[in-house]
């Protein structure tokens, strides 16, 4: 149980890092920093926080592009007379879960390839 919570954790902060606030998270840190040790940011303070801006932008970017990917993959599932719905809902699972089922579906159809 608690590995799953630790799975369900892990899923939601990288979710909420690829949100508009983690920016405003940065901003705040970087005035923290900038009022309380300023004689501390240094071009070595300044590389962590482009990193970490650059981390964000990444986080942000790739959530953007696997949420269209999953709203056009649903749209075609459902479009699909031969799909199952359950697949569509899929991205509600974590990704071990995600991978197992991968796992069972490849062996049924490899299964059924043979069979033929």
């Amino acid at each position: 149980m608690a590995k799953f919570e630790i799975r369900e954790t892990l899923t939601n902060i990288g979710t909420l890092t690829a949100r508009p606030s983690a920016f405003l998270v940065l901003a705040g840190f970087t005035a923290a920093w900038l009022v309380f040790e300023r004689e501390t940011l240094d071009w070595r303070g300044i590389a962590t926080l482009a990193t970490w801006a650059m981390t964000l932008l990444i986080q942000r970017a790739e959530h953007r592009d696997t949420q269209a990917l999953q709203a056009k993959l649903d749209e075609l599932i459902k479009s699909s007379r031969t799909a199952s719905d359950a697949v569509a809902e899929i991205d509600d699972k974590e990704p071990e879960e995600i991978e197992k089922l991968r796992d069972n579906r490849r062996n049924i159809s490899e299964r059924s390839r043979l069979d033929t």
